[in-house]
């Protein structure tokens, strides 16, 4: 059985789907840049470096919140109560549940501005 394939030629690679680029990368590119190749654009860079910036925020609230109130200070928050809870019980039972809920929407909020203001939003 003979292999009909022939290798890729080098320095050639796969481009890159139009859908899978969201549109983007076609209009980012400069003249010379082979259709499908992405770009290595400052406004990419500067988009990705507020993303991760805003997770690292909200992860560091979510982690204060769940870890340190729910387990490191929950013997000092028991000392209050809060609809007759210990309070302490309360931030590891319900209070970082509801903190988490409010993250996420702050998140979804503050991911569309930023979409907006790199001009990647996906709003009509």
């Amino acid at each position: 059985m003979t292999n009909n394939t022939q290798p890729p030629e080098s320095g050639a690679s796969d481009p890159v789907p139009a859908d899978l680029t969201n549109g983007h990368a076609e209009q980012d590119k400069p003249e010379d840049t082979p259709p499908g190749q992405l770009t290595t654009n400052p406004d990419h860079a500067d988009y990705w470096r507020a993303n991760i910036r805003l997770m690292l925020a909200l992860l560091a609230i979510w982690f204060v919140v769940s870890f340190g109130f729910g387990i490191l200070l929950v013997d000092w928050l028991n000392q209050f109560r809060l609809f007759g809870f210990k309070l302490g019980f309360w931030w590891a039972q319900q209070g970082s549940i509801y903190v988490f809920v409010v993250l996420i929407f702050v998140y979804a909020a503050r991911m569309k501005t930023l979409d907006r203001k790199f001009g990647v939003s996906d709003d009509d």
